[in-house]
């Protein structure tokens, strides 16, 4: 790799770091070339010379956040054994990210969706790297349970994954309340380990129970 293009991805890593930095610390009203290059420390003209806009530079920045935030969790998913457990994890992710800023990033970049065209496929494919490792946790611990065949993995990742994000942004003005909801999540979480603990009996009643309720 020459000087110029080792140059060139640094400067570019300094951009993506900054316009995160910016929208975290000052808010998508605030974000433009100017306050993310302040942020970077390069000079503006360099946004667009790497990314034509600023918009651009968001989805770029989007996705390098979020491939950023997942990895580091991808193997602790990897790990999970039960329901119960992914709700565990998903509560500590919750703590982490809160505390890491990423809860506030998220806010801003749901936010700019609205009035940025490119920002909301963006942040929607951020939000999928989180989604795909719940599914696979979810395709992988509900096989063996009374739910394998009633349920769609790909549909109920994206709802934990909705459900943590409501959380997220709720507990800015009802901090009380968001604790109760993730309470009650685990608490679901319970109810389901309990029904994997049945003996085959019971768990064969189950399905029977499930597959004439589909039927109505």
């Amino acid at each position: 790799m020459s000087p110029e293009t080792a140059k060139s991805q640094e400067t570019k890593a300094k951009l993506l770091e900054g316009a995160l930095r910016t929208l975290t610390e000052q808010g998508i009203a605030k974000t433009s070339a100017r306050t993310v290059a302040a942020t970077a420390g390069v000079n503006q003209a360099l946004v667009f010379y790497h990314f034509g806009s600023v918009d651009e530079l968001l989805v770029a920045a989007c996705h390098y956040g979020a491939e950023r935030a997942v990895a580091p969790y991808r193997e602790r998913f990897a790990e999970v054994t039960s329901l119960s457990e992914l709700l565990t994890v998903g509560r500590q992710i919750h703590e982490e990210e809160r505390a890491g800023g990423h809860v506030a990033l998220l806010g801003q970049l749901l936010a700019g969706a609205q009035t940025h065209d490119t920002l909301g496929p963006a942040t929607a494919a951020g939000l999928h790297l989180w989604i795909s490792e719940i599914e696979k946790v979810l395709t992988r611990v509900l096989a063996d349970t009374p739910f394998g065949e009633f349920t769609d993995p790909a549909g109920l990742a994206r709802a934990v994954a909705a459900s943590f994000v409501g959380i997220e942004l709720y507990e800015g003005v009802d901090a009380a309340g968001a604790t109760a909801a993730l309470d009650a999540l685990e608490q679901l979480g319970a109810l389901v380990a309990a029904l994997e603990d049945l003996g085959p009996v019971a768990q064969r009643a189950v399905r029977h129970h499930l597959r004439r309720t589909g039927r109505r």
